[in-house]
């Protein structure tokens, strides 16, 4: 297929208005630190651009108008973004342009999730009731597509997709039989098979996962692995310490009691230290306490002392950071330079979606095709 146009247009509100903050959190290269326990890593090349006032999200011409809330990020130059009608974009060229390797009769799926090794493969994750909900691979950059797994239990619907590794992945579903139920891949998303249940704690009356931003269920490290919930009567935080076959479970200070209510994304920079972030996603309902962290594992969580202004569904870390970390929801970005307890608003453009590489990118997307790209002004 041709790729699509390559236009780039950048957004006129950008990332400078928390310039001074970053800088203090942020030394530069080589510069001394202090021998503490409590000194920042040094800045990473994006986080450097934020602090200088020089980066802003640039959007990309995608060509489409699907909405995605599947973003995988690569590297610098390479991300897969998954979204509505079926649709999958993938671009090796920093944004430029985006090729469309949408699997062929897609069309009626909702590709929710996506999670890519390299440019050439990735699994993505449909959701839906029944058989609406399926699991696609391909090795060859979307060139063909294989489907793994069709689910074929009406009562389950699954909404995220993690990988530890290459090989090793989980899916979840929302709760059949009163609890969540887990997929498990042991070679890299070809085949799956369900885990039982018994180490699973019981989920609370009205409580799911939010497909929302493909965060709801996240990795870290070789078997950690953490899924957020809402609906219930609190929203909560589930840990497994053994890829999926023993969790426990934490309340969160996220408001919830209500089915549009809870934690919808979910980042871990290590196996401690972690941010949710989430609300109510109905447009005229506020968000307070939108945003919560924890520095133990996710035994226990506090609420941000100043939380985003309103509901975010995507969180991620920026690279190289143990501070810094983005927040995006339909409303705008926002940014964090102490570790998630405090939060200021950067950006006003809507994304559902945020993921940063290690080597110094980070790329948004959301709504009407959009996908952007944090990069120089």
């Amino acid at each position: 297929m041709t790729s699509k146009g390559k236009t780039r247009r950048t957004m006129s509100v950008g990332l400078s208005g928390a310039a001074l903050a970053l800088a203090l959190t942020a030394p530069a290269h080589g510069a001394p630190q202090a021998a503490s326990p409590q000194a920042p890593r040094a800045a990473s090349p994006v986080a450097s651009q934020v602090a200088g006032g020089g980066a802003d999200w640039q959007l990309t011409e995608t060509g489409v108008d699907a909405r995605f809330r599947g973003l995988a990020a690569v590297d610098r130059r390479t991300a897969w973004a998954a979204g509505s009608k079926g649709t999958v974009l993938r671009t090796t060229d920093g944004g430029r342009s985006w090729r469309n390797v949408s699997p062929p009769g897609a069309g009626e799926l909702e590709l929710r999730d996506v999670e890519a090794f390299d440019a050439r493969r990735a699994v993505v994750l449909a959701i839906g009731e029944g058989e609406a909900s399926r699991v696609l691979r391909t090795d060859d950059g979307g060139a063909t597509w294989t489907e793994s797994f069709r689910n074929t239990d009406p009562r389950a619907f699954y909404d995220c997709i993690t990988f530890f590794d290459h090989r090793n992945g989980l899916a979840m579903s929302d709760p059949v039989d009163g609890k969540y139920r887990i997929l498990s891949t042991r070679d890299g998303g070809r085949s799956w098979t369900v885990l039982p249940d018994k180490g699973m704690p019981a989920a609370l009356p009205g409580e799911a996962g939010f497909a929302a931003s493909g965060q709801c269920l996240v990795s870290s490290g070789p078997k950690d692995v953490w899924l957020a919930t809402g609906g219930g009567a609190t929203a909560r935080v589930l840990h497994s310490r053994d890829r999926g076959l023993n969790w426990t479970v934490a309340e969160t200070t996220v408001p919830a009691g209500d089915p549009a209510r809870g934690v919808f994304g979910l980042a871990f920079r290590d196996r401690t230290h972690g941010i949710a972030v989430g609300g109510d996603y109905r447009k005229d309902q506020p968000s307070p306490q939108a945003a919560a962290v924890t520095g133990d594992g996710g035994r226990r969580w506090k609420a941000a002392s100043a939380p985003p202004p309103a509901y975010r569904s995507g969180v991620a870390w920026l690279p190289h950071s143990s501070r810094a970390a983005l927040a995006v929801g339909p409303t705008g970005t926002d940014l964090t330079t102490d570790g998630g307890r405090t939060w200021r608003t950067v950006d006003t453009g809507s994304y559902d979606t945020v993921d940063c590489t290690r080597d110094g990118a980070c790329w948004a997307s959301g709504e009407q095709g959009r996908i952007a790209r944090l990069g120089r002004r």
